[in-house]
């Protein structure tokens, strides 16, 4: 297994991101590191911003995040990638659908749908658009290319929609499975694999974890993302991401230790299909 740090801001548009998701997600990734024993690969990213363009702000800066991204996936064993904002999913996502093909699924667990479109956005930012973009809207230098199939994004613990992320579900290009979020009804709508797995750090409840920027009522106590993510770990997991960790607070971030162990042990399962754990 490899670990990632991927310390991106561009796809944030709120007032100090720029600062607090790079801060936050270095000092997570070190605590990662240290809990799982495994070296983390630093990931650079520039400092600026650039325009909104097509209705995405700081188009330009995040196309450079994504290939700088490009080249540092390749062969090897599953592999953590910790952000930064959600948008750091667009390449490691889209790495694992090109390598494991349409049946690919994504496990979303986050507040909110990241699945606007840059005409719904309410915000131009794209760590909301990210999920949309992999579904293949929004141009070809953000879009997936192949995007994942119809249905194969499964929302968990969101509950907080835009009007473009409802009709998403409604559509059925997006699946939800709403707080309090069962274990046994994530296994059943997510599936056996090849499973990639998101977990945006405000799916948890701002009461017991309030590290993130997004600090939204209703949403899983940290038991109960890791029995959600314990419930995937024996499907196929191919991949996964920890992102929009705002905090550098060592208690705060040590909290999350037993989501590191519950990430950790999904990509570290059993082989399927002749390749070994990574």
């Amino acid at each position: 297994m490899r670990i990632v740090a991927f310390p991106q801001w561009q796809g944030a548009t709120w007032e100090g991101a720029s600062e607090v998701l790079p801060a936050g997600g270095r000092a997570l990734a070190e605590l990662a590191g240290d809990v799982l024993d495994t070296p983390v690969e630093q990931l650079p990213v520039p400092s600026s911003s650039s325009d909104t363009v097509d209705g995405v702000a700081n188009r330009r800066a995040l196309v450079s995040c994504r290939d700088t991204a490009l080249s540092a996936i390749g062969p090897g064993g599953p592999m953590l990638t910790i952000g930064g904002d959600c948008a750091v999913e667009l390449v490691p996502v889209g790495f694992a659908r090109m390598r494991h093909g349409p049946a690919l699924t994504v496990a979303w667990f986050d507040a909110h749908a990241d699945c606007n479109t840059a005409a719904g956005s309410p915000s131009g930012a794209f760590h909301g658009m990210v999920l949309r973009a992999l579904l293949g809207d929004g141009g070809p230098d953000v879009a997936g290319s192949p995007p994942l199939a119809p249905g194969n994004a499964v929302l968990i613990g969101t509950r907080v929609f835009d009007p473009d992320e409802r009709g998403a579900v409604e559509q059925g290009l997006v699946r939800h499975v709403p707080p309090p979020a069962d274990p046994v009804v994530v296994r059943e709508t997510v599936g056996d694999g090849p499973v990639y797995l998101h977990v945006d750090v405000d799916v948890l409840d701002p009461r017991e974890w309030p590290g993130g920027h997004y600090r939204e009522p209703g949403g899983l106590t940290i038991e109960r993302l890791v029995a959600g993510i314990d419930a995937l770990a024996g499907a196929h997991v191919v991949g996964a991401g920890l992102t929009e960790c705002a905090t550098t607070d060592p208690g705060l971030l040590r909290a999350l230790t037993p989501v590191l162990d519950a990430l950790a042990r999904a990509l570290r399962g059993p082989a399927v299909g002749g390749e070994p754990p990574g």
